[in-house]
């Protein structure tokens, strides 16, 4: 297959608004590799065009997204300084194909993080701050039929990001035992606790530092890590409001317009 072939399909269907066939039916035999180079290449054209890449997000850590999307194994996505939102804004809509909105725990950091050999501890310890954070994802694959390598290969189906706005140190927090409930228009439609990203958050970020030296890309000081939903992803509708109360942390809202 042609990595760069693959990425221009993408870039097409984002810029476009119309969704392409699975790239794994278009490439049979796509390797984990080839989609992770599909994404790097993509990446590399935003960048080129005048994107800023602020951080990472890291997908499919929780049982539930990994069953709802049929994938077996985390992945990762850029984040990119259009992407980027904080709490109470309202988004169109219209800038999405088939968004979904997942709740998560953000981390900005202090220092680089490049592994291999990242642990917990040089987390905590490159760890400037946590917030409450809203992920919309998005798949520029027909109706989310995507396997790992498709959802890897079009930037981990990342979209956008709310930030919150209240920073939280991670001394003294057990982010395994973080609670949150999450509200759409008022009603409370899921709830979780950190222990579902990989038993605890701080193990997805070191995963992703860990990864990412595979491809000589690494955790950079001022970046933001999105670690990975707590809970399954949730369709959104226009006038849409979502709000997630995290334990410790404080809450997030948005709004889609």
């Amino acid at each position: 297959m042609s990595v760069l072939e693959a990425a221009t399909r993408l870039l097409q269907a984002e810029e476009s608004k119309v969704v392409i066939p699975p790239l794994t039916e278009t490439y049979p035999g796509m390797t984990v590799e080839e989609a992770y180079y599909t994404q790097l290449e993509l990446v590399r054209h935003k960048v080129n065009e005048g994107a800023i890449i602020v951080g990472k997000k890291i997908g499919a850590t929780s049982k539930a997204i990994q069953n709802m999307f049929g994938v077996e194994q985390p992945d990762y996505g850029h984040l990119l300084d259009y992407m980027m939102y904080v709490d109470g804004d309202e988004i169109e809509l219209k800038n999405f194909i088939q968004p979904k909105v997942e709740f998560e725990i953000a981390f900005k950091l202090k220092k680089d993080l490049k592994g291999p050999n990242i642990t917990v501890m040089d987390v905590l310890e490159a760890t400037d701050y946590i917030a409450p954070a809203i992920e919309i994802i998005d798949s520029r694959i027909q109706d989310w039929q995507i396997n790992f390598e498709d959802t890897v290969a079009d930037n981990g189906s990342s979209a956008a990001a709310v930030i919150g706005g209240t920073p939280t140190k991670l001394d003294g927090i057990d982010l395994t035992h973080i609670g949150m409930v999450a509200y759409k228009n008022g009603d409370m439609i899921d709830s979780g606790a950190g222990a579902a990203v990989l038993g605890n958050p701080l193990r997805s970020v070191a995963w992703l530092a860990n990864s990412l030296s595979k491809y000589d890309v690494y955790l950079k000081a001022g970046e933001v890590v999105l670690s990975g939903a707590l809970t399954s992803a949730v369709e959104i509708e226009e006038h849409d409001t979502f709000t997630a109360e995290f334990d410790h942390i404080g809450s997030i809202s948005v709004t889609f317009k």
